[in-house]
């Protein structure tokens, strides 16, 4: 890929990516442009007089008489609904590949605990970001509890090969929430695979449309749904995507054993909502790079960050391994107040704590405590509203809240 940003807001055009060595020029019959593969993904082969999508299955059990064989036995275990799903999301994750699964859960903190939990043991060591999801923190209370090691290094600069060493899991958060700093994903995966620890990579501001984790390298790409993946504010969801084999049965027995699934209702609202996800991350990626190039022109912002941004510290490497930049901005206003007034005098812009929704929201992080940022800390999720309302209730905000 080349370094340079076209003005929608992506890197190179992901529609005109090669295949991957072998695959064959359309994966099960699916086209290979992004919007073709959010439309049609995880579809069943079309039955006369039957849904496109089959409605959400609503099953505690199943009728089994005899030996207990088949795919569905009980509704802990499995659902068709979540099949169709899980299907779909693999299909975005892992375009081409038949060595892959996925499995869905009932949120995304769901899904993180599941392979932390499923692969770490008492006397393990794991590395996570200090710069992550802010409730890593707690994870990291009750992984040590149970007597795994926590390690911690920040992500920018591809700083946790420095505490890589004897670890028995790498947890790579890229981009980073709420920072945006980005790491070298190949490199880590590289360094991790090199000393024997497994890798996981926490894909869910990118979403499968803007990085393949897998496809870098990483034997887990973990994501919350409930953000631009499903991105209509009305769902919790989580999933993990990995390679066959032990681990991804360890994943599977964990939820299992905890009971963290997803309603059927809620996975099936998922798949709906996955096949406008092209259209939603284009738009929003496109109005997020013109919103970071405007506020990048006001004088009382400071420490913008967007990837999509030629001169931000992270848009090298996120060229190079990233399709789409992402639809969160974050910057910084000089006071806690200011940022208050910024928030309270937004229009079109939601105060809320998620991101990745088609409605804009903003918030000011550090209201929550435990994200390692100023008062004035904003992060800014891009919606699928006009650019241009949207970039002038921004400025309009800016100036109503002076001082």
């Amino acid at each position: 890929m080349n370094d340079s940003a076209t003005h929608d807001g992506r890197g190179t055009n992901p529609d005109a990516l090669p295949h991957d060595p072998g695959a064959p020029p359309c994966d099960a019959g699916i086209g290979a442009g992004d919007g073709t593969r959010a439309v049609r993904a995880g579809l069943p082969e079309p039955v006369r007089h039957e849904p496109t999508l089959p409605g959400p299955v609503f099953a505690a059990h199943f009728h089994l008489p005899g030996d207990p064989t088949g795919p569905y036995t009980y509704g802990r275990d499995e659902n068709p609904t979540w099949t169709l799903l899980e299907q779909a999301v693999g299909g975005l994750e892992a375009p081409g590949r038949d060595d892959v699964e996925t499995l869905v859960f009932a949120s995304g903190m769901a899904a993180i605990s599941s392979v932390l939990f499923s692969q770490l043991r008492a006397g393990d060591a794991v590395v996570l970001p200090s710069d992550g999801y802010q409730v890593l923190p707690l994870v990291r209370t009750q992984l040590e509890a149970y007597g795994v090691q926590v390690r911690t290094a920040p992500t920018r600069g591809d700083a946790q090969l420095e505490v890589l060493d004897g670890a028995r899991l790498l947890w790579i958060e890229t981009p980073s929430n709420p920072g945006l700093d980005v790491c070298d994903v190949r490199r880590l995966v590289e360094a991790a695979h090199a000393r024997g620890a497994l890798v996981a990579v926490d894909n869910t501001l990118a979403t499968p449309l803007g990085q393949r984790p897998l496809e870098l390298g990483a034997d887990f790409s973990v994501a919350s749904g409930t953000k631009q993946l499903t991105g209509h504010g009305d769902l919790l969801l989580g999933y993990v995507t990995g390679r066959d084999g032990e681990a991804m049965n360890g994943v599977r027995r964990w939820r299992k054993i905890v009971g963290a699934i997803p309603g059927p209702m809620e996975a099936w609202l998922a798949h709906r909502s996955i096949a406008t996800l092209q259209l939603r991350v284009d738009r929003q990626n496109a109005t997020a790079l013109r919103v970071a190039e405007a506020l990048q022109r006001r004088p009382e912002v400071t420490g913008l960050r967007y990837p999509g941004l030629p001169d931000d510290p992270s848009h090298k490497i996120a060229t190079q391994q990233m399709r789409r930049y992402g639809c969160v901005v974050s910057f910084t206003l000089p006071t806690r107040a200011r940022a208050d007034r910024f928030l309270d005098a937004l229009h079109l812009v939601d105060d809320a704590t998620s991101f990745g929704g088609v409605r804009s929201t903003a918030e000011r992080r550090g209201r929550w405590g435990g994200d390692a940022v100023p008062e004035g800390f904003i992060r800014l999720s891009v919606g699928a509203e006009d650019p241009e309302d949207l970039v002038t209730d921004l400025l309009r905000a800016l100036v109503a809240s002076r001082d």
